[in-house]
């Protein structure tokens, strides 16, 4: 097995698919931390998974926790943990389903929906500002090339 050489003072390491990594995490870092900053001024600190959700039952109006639980696969406990902690914000509001009384259909507040808007707004100029002075020819060779990496780790359906 060939060994790669770390620049341990630096922590860099001389492996491309590492240095890859690592800026695809960085960048992610700084685009989560830009877009959540148009919340500065106002009392609500959401986390990134509280953002994501917003943004399901905005595409998804009167959805259940159990549907947010065969969309994501996360646990079913921090969903819901989640979810009060969002209508205890006054950010989504729920109501019996009627097909099923034990569960409740959960929708954005207009308020949840203001907030929404102004995530997705920011996200918005932010992934512009990431690909500005990038020629089109270049952003999509660049997508094409991210969606071959999320492809390649990506099982296959023959498994």
């Amino acid at each position: 097995m060939e060994r790669h050489k770390v620049d341990k003072i630096n922590n860099l390491s001389e492996n491309i698919s590492e240095k890859i990594f690592a800026s695809i995490h960085a960048l992610m870092h700084v685009i989560r931390s830009e877009q959540y900053k148009v919340l500065r001024d106002s009392p609500y600190e959401l986390t990134h998974m509280e953002g994501k959700m917003l943004g399901f039952f905005s595409r998804h109006p009167g959805a259940t926790l159990r549907d947010l639980v065969e969309h994501t696969g996360r646990d079913k406990g921090q969903l819901a943990r989640t979810i009060k902690d969002l209508k205890e914000q006054g950010l989504l509001s729920s109501e019996p389903d009627p097909q099923d009384r034990r569960s409740q259909q959960l929708n954005l507040t207009a308020e949840g929906i203001r907030i929404h808007e102004s995530l997705i707004g920011q996200l918005d100029q932010l992934t512009q500002s990431a690909i500005q002075g990038m020629s089109q020819a270049d952003a999509q060779q660049l997508h094409a090339l991210l969606e071959q990496m999320r492809e390649n780790l990506q099982p296959s359906s023959d498994e």
